[in-house]
């Protein structure tokens, strides 16, 4: 089983008694605001989430991980890498994402998940370059990826749901330096 442990975090699999807490963490309007269509996840939609994510991992050797706090064991969300099918010019990239309890914000977990999940990526799982998508405006996410090191690479639209994205990558090389 994959797990990464950072000074104050614990990033794993998924666990049949984290539904509950992470549709918690779902139906927040703060946390899932600059989500996709920007709506709460009720149970079903959180169990569904969690399938799919636990199917990348074996399909692709990688995925979202759970977090949980190493001081209390209470999981504050879910930080790890996927491949963005929804984005055309980006279904052939992994990006890395985050979505934490409103909760856990401001105390830096968010960047310290992320920072481990990149390094998992580049070194571990040895791809080249790894991306994050943020939509304009969302300026919590941006300080997280300029913490991780990412450049803006370009702008683009969601297909479906018309928002303007910014997409950020960093490689290997960049990544190392």
């Amino acid at each position: 089983m994959t797990e990464i442990h950072t000074p104050r975090l614990l990033l794993r699999r998924w666990h049949d008694d984290d539904l509950v807490p992470l549709a918690g963490i779902n139906a927040d309007r703060r946390v899932m605001h600059w989500i996709d269509d920007g709506l709460p996840l009720d149970l079903d939609g959180t169990a569904e989430e969690i399938e799919r994510w636990e199917e990348e991992w074996d399909d692709e050797g990688f995925g979202v991980f759970a977090v949980e706090l190493l001081a209390s064991g209470e999981l504050a969300g879910a930080v790890g890498l996927f491949v963005p099918e929804f984005l055309p010019d980006a279904r052939h990239e992994v990006a890395v994402s985050w979505r934490l309890g409103s909760q856990f914000w401001g105390q830096g977990y968010a960047s310290e998940a992320a920072q481990a999940t990149l390094e998992f990526a580049l070194q571990d799982r040895g791809l080249e370059r790894v991306i994050s998508i943020s939509r304009l405006g969302d300026t919590a996410s941006e300080n997280v990826i300029r913490k991780l090191g990412m450049k803006l690479d370009h702008e683009t639209e969601h297909p479906a749901l018309g928002h303007p994205l910014r997409v950020h990558a960093i490689d290997l090389t960049e990544f190392a330096a």
